[in-house]
């Protein structure tokens, strides 16, 4: 297969993906009662706490190119519904953080579990190096979309 038609079956893939992960974020957002938007806040909540580096409701806000005032709606929807909360930060009091509720965990779980499920069958198949291989392409593609969707929409300022 030449580069040309290598790189043109690769797109073509990835378009599929995100497509069919597109779809899925509306089904469940519509299962919810959500906004695609409010999903895509929940998944940044989640990864930031995932990491240590707990999310402001500015950080969230600049992240997803939100107004700050659209921001607070978002935050105050969220936290009604217990799927995130408002926590003091541990470093410094001054500073809310925002925490991934208990009941997006449960729905998450429900949700996107059986997913995960099929992942790890799906990925019992592969070697440690092709799984480095796969990450360190999808990385690298994750990368070009952002900077290529920073220069067609420049997050709001933080």
């Amino acid at each position: 297969m030449t580069d040309g038609a290598r790189r043109d079956e690769l797109v073509r893939l990835l378009q599929a993906y995100a497509t069919e992960s597109a779809r899925l974020a509306q089904a469940f957002s519509e299962q919810h009662g959500l906004h695609t938007t409010d999903l895509h806040a929940l998944i940044a909540v989640l990864n930031a706490d995932r990491v240590g580096e707990p999310l402001t409701a500015g950080r969230l806000g600049a992240h997803l190119g939100l107004s700050s005032g659209a921001t607070t709606a978002l935050v105050d929807r969220l936290e009604r519904h217990d799927y995130v909360r408002r926590d003091r930060d541990e470093r410094d009091r001054r500073r809310v953080v925002l925490r991934y509720g208990a009941a997006a965990a449960g729905i998450g779980q429900a949700f996107f579990g059986p997913l995960g499920a099929g992942m790890d069958a799906m990925l019992e198949g592969y070697t440690e190096a092709e799984l480095a291989a796969v990450a360190r392409f999808l990385a690298g593609v994750t990368d070009l979309v952002t900077q290529r969707r920073r220069e067609v929409r420049p997050l709001a300022p933080s």
